[in-house]
């Protein structure tokens, strides 16, 4: 096996995507996973320190480039334009990963224990919305409820998207804040 593979950590998504839909999610051992990459248990644990952080490898940065994006938008946007503007721009960049975000979602939505990872993730894109919302000058309490209105809106968007293959996921977003923001 080789010692250093540019791209281990895809190549171990993979593998264990594989897995987890033909034996289930907790019948996949990690030996299995990394024998099914043609990779080994140390290079696996440079990447993953469990068999669920393989589920969200590719959201690891996700709050962060949203940040950024927020950070980057024009100075004109107030912040609940900037929180549609953030959505929206991050729906953009996702269009293109709709049947690989599917087919994980299919996974963790069958084991409690990876719902609650992915839990923890949508908390972190609210925080990482509210830094951003602060930093622009928002008031932190108004930073902190649209940030958690954003990841409550990300959340069932994709829900809404994975179910509706007809609608883009920035329209979905759109309509979905819209519904969030103006519920009750």
């Amino acid at each position: 096996m080789p010692r250093w593979s540019p791209d281990a950590a895809l190549r171990l998504e993979t593998s264990a995507m594989d897995l987890f839909e033909r034996r289930g999610y907790p019948a996949t051992t990690i030996p299995q996973i990394v024998d099914g990459a043609g990779l080994t248990t140390r290079t696996f644990f440079r990447h993953f320190s469990d068999k669920r952080d393989v589920l969200f490898l590719r959201e690891r940065e996700f709050p962060q480039v949203v940040a950024a994006t927020l950070l980057t938008a024009g100075d004109d946007l107030p912040p609940r334009g900037l929180v549609v503007f953030g959505l929206r721009a991050a729906a953009l960049e996702l269009e293109q990963w709709r049947a690989p975000i599917e087919r994980r979602r299919r996974i963790i939505r069958g084991e409690p224990q990876l719902r609650e990872r992915e839990l923890l993730q949508y908390d972190r894109l609210a925080e990482a919305v509210r830094a951003a919302l602060q930093e622009r000058g928002a008031d932190p309490r108004q930073a902190l409820l649209l940030a958690r209105l954003a990841a409550l809106t990300f959340e069932l968007s994709l829900d809404q998207w994975i179910d509706a293959p007809d609608h883009a996921l920035a329209e979905v977003v759109e309509a979905t804040w819209h519904e969030v923001t103006t519920a009750g």
